[in-house]
Formats: structure tokens, sequence, C-alpha cells
């Protein structure tokens, strides 16, 4: 794995266990980025089969007839699916970011890919019990949490309750790495 993700826009990732809230924090985190006038695209990754489409749909029933990739379009949105061959291997986050349409969006942010090599706040819940992963990834900028976390001290704490405080860190990133040249 390289040790940096190559992006024309900024990256930040949410990471954590399986359960520790990833998603729930995104659905109230892009409101108030949103209202704050970002453009954002959202890149999460899957450990597991999945479907978009459903079994009564053409799109389905095409895709299913053994279309390698079907994009749907209409008035208000467009989709392309991708199947995978047998022998094709899983979407880096690096490809994933390169299928981006980054001409349309201020932020990226991407939920899951733990281990990539790209900035990264923690969503820690101390009462599950589960390791910091800021003890081991030099990649996690913050902790957003509901309790009191002992290692790490050097990182920002956030309340992982408070949207708005994690929408204001993200923008002072993202401010601070493009006065650096960084994005």
């Amino acid at each position: 794995m390289t040790d940096r993700i190559e992006c024309v826009k900024p990256v930040i990732g949410l990471c954590a266990y399986s359960g520790s809230g990833k998603t729930t924090l995104l659905e109230r985190l892009l409101p108030v980025l949103c209202a704050r006038r970002l453009d954002v695209a959202v890149i999460k990754h899957a450990h597991h089969s999945f479907d978009i489409d459903h079994p009564d749909k053409d799109s389905f029933k095409i895709r299913k007839a053994g279309a390698r990739q079907v994009l749907i379009s209409s008035q208000k949105r467009w989709a392309l699916m991708h199947e995978m061959a047998q022998d094709e291997a899983e979407l880096s986050l690096q490809e994933a970011l390169e299928r981006i349409d980054t001409g349309c969006v201020d932020l990226v942010i991407v939920e899951g890919f733990k281990s990539a090599p790209v900035s990264k706040i923690e969503i820690h819940r101390p009462a599950l019990g589960t390791p910091l992963i800021a003890s081991t990834d030099r990649h996690v900028v913050a902790i957003a949490t509901d309790g009191l976390v002992q290692e790490r001290p050097s990182l920002p704490r956030l309340a992982l309750n408070d949207p708005a405080q994690v929408a204001d860190f993200i923008e002072q990133f993202i401010a601070c790495r493009a006065n650096k040249g960084e994005i």
C-alpha cells in the first residue's frame, strides 16, 4: 500500500470498529456541511456483497443477464453499477477516488477503509471496549468520542454527538492543508 492517497480535493476519513456509529455520525454531519455550502462526495466501504438495485427493476434484470456495467439516468440522478469479474480485485481507496467526479465536489469523506493512508477522524466509544485505532495509526488526526480517552492526548477530541463541532474541525483541517499546499 502506498504511503499517500492522491486526490485533487481534500479527503478525510471516518474510521472505527463496526457498530461504533460511523454512518450515524455521517448522516448527522452531511446536513451541517451542506448547510455551509460544501458539496461532499462519500465513498463507503462495504465488507460484504451488496445490491443498490431491486429484483423487479429493469436495471437489475439487465445486470443479472450479464451486463458488466449498467448506467441508469434520470432528471434527478444517475448511477453507474459495475459488476466485478471473478478474478477482479476489490477497488482500493485510490481507485475509488479516481472514479469520483472531483469537478462537482469540495470534499470527499471516506467511511471505512480503516487502514488506508488517509487523514482520518476516529469514532471511538469507550463503552464498546474496542482498542483505540489512533494508538497504531498515524493517519488519525482527531478522535470523536462520547467518553474519556486517555491515549494519544495530543490529538484533538471532538464531541461525537456534536456534528457542528466535527464540521468545524473538518473545515479547519481543510483550510490548514490548503494553506500548506497539500491539497
